[in-house]
């Protein structure tokens, strides 16, 4: 792996995963946690919405695009039209450009092509300056 992995633990930054593969979940809450990056984990968008509801805040948000009940599309609508001011990385399988555009004009941030690597996750983090290039 090239590049230096931060590690941004004293940084205290949270970030909420959203997705409804537990294997996902899983792979990218390990992710975020090697980067010392405290996380929670949703099943879907309208988890994510009720989490922010209950007044957690998240300065991350990993947002994947299809999921039961509330897709990350209409989430991502939803959590904008809330106030809220998270970064929200599009991460999914599903990355025709219509799908991509429409993901984006959401409100999305950033978007990466699943599988999240590390090296993805630390673009995002660059991308949305959560730490400083090197």
């Amino acid at each position: 792996m090239a590049g230096e992995i931060p590690n941004l633990a004293e940084s205290n930054l949270r970030a909420l995963v959203v997705d409804d593969n537990l294997v996902n979940q899983m792979m990218h809450h390990k992710l975020l946690d090697r980067l010392g990056i405290q996380n929670d984990v949703v099943c879907n968008g309208q988890e994510a919405v009720d989490v922010h509801c209950s007044g957690r805040n998240y300065d991350l948000i990993l947002m994947d695009m299809e999921m039961p009940i509330m897709n990350g599309i209409q989430a991502t609508k939803r959590l904008r039209e809330m106030g809220i001011e998270s970064k929200i990385a599009g991460v999914t399988t599903r990355a025709e450009e219509e799908e991509r555009k429409e993901f984006m004009e959401a409100g999305l941030n950033d978007f990466q092509e699943k599988p999240l690597t590390i090296s993805k996750l630390v673009s995002i983090l660059h991308n949305l300056d959560f730490c400083d290039q090197t």
